[in-house]
């Protein structure tokens, strides 16, 4: 999607609880990079941002500090700022993460809803089966998303929305590799079976390993596999 066509999408400040603070800002730029609407090496310009958002240049600035703290944007001086492209050491800390909280979500996650995730199956098939990468990409973002909210933490989510608009960005570099996607939408499937047969504890490893495949593909495709 053309940056111009999703500021003309991007919601206003105004009437917002969080109106005009750069945490709300960062929050609305960091949803539309994790639903892949802004791409790796989009510019964000500060003077179509600001109109857009309705927030003045210094708040947006400070929206772009906490984005760039998060890796998902680069300051270049001179040039302006962009949508980041991670490469392969961005890839070995966001499946560091993941490692960490996604298994232990469907192991102890009290909030656990097997029902929502097998619907995203659903979808994710459907997707496969009408050669829809973007949606299979949709469907695993959300599959993903749904898992870490079985946490029932707030700060946990925020955290993995973080982490989807990183890997959105990465996913982003398999575009020339379609098949990725589409032989995780029955791995995804596989994980909704032992959690329909109260086997949360295989879940948990099954996953572990799903992430480490997902990371050494990635990597192999970066030229960085061992």
């Amino acid at each position: 999607m053309l940056v111009n066509s999703v500021l003309s999408s991007l919601p206003l400040a105004e009437g917002s609880t969080h109106a005009h603070t750069g945490e709300w800002v960062a929050a609305v730029l960091r949803s539309r990079i994790a639903e892949g609407q802004l791409l790796p090496g989009a510019k964000l310009s500060e003077q179509s941002l600001s109109t857009a958002l309705g927030v003045s240049r210094n708040t947006l600035r400070e929206a772009f500090a906490v984005l760039d703290n998060e890796l998902i944007i680069t300051r270049i001086p001179n040039r302006g700022v962009f949508v980041s492209s991670p490469g392969a050491s961005g890839v070995k800390e966001i499946y560091g993460v993941r490692r960490v909280i996604e298994p232990a979500a469907v192991l102890w996650g009290p909030d656990l809803d097997v029902e929502a995730l097998a619907a995203i199956v659903v979808d994710a098939r459907a997707a496969l089966a009408a050669g829809d990468i973007a949606q299979m990409a949709d469907a695993n973002q959300c599959f993903h998303e749904q898992l870490v909210r079985a946490t029932g933490s707030e700060r946990l989510q925020e955290l993995m929305t973080r982490v989807l608009a990183q890997m959105r960005l990465v996913f982003h570099a398999m575009s020339d590799a379609p098949d990725f996607h589409s032989h995780y939408v029955e791995l995804n499937a596989s994980l909704v079976d032992l959690l329909v047969a109260g086997q949360r504890e295989e879940a948990a490893g099954a996953l572990r390993g799903y992430l480490d495949r997902a990371e050494a593909e990635l990597l192999d495709h970066l030229g960085e596999g061992n």
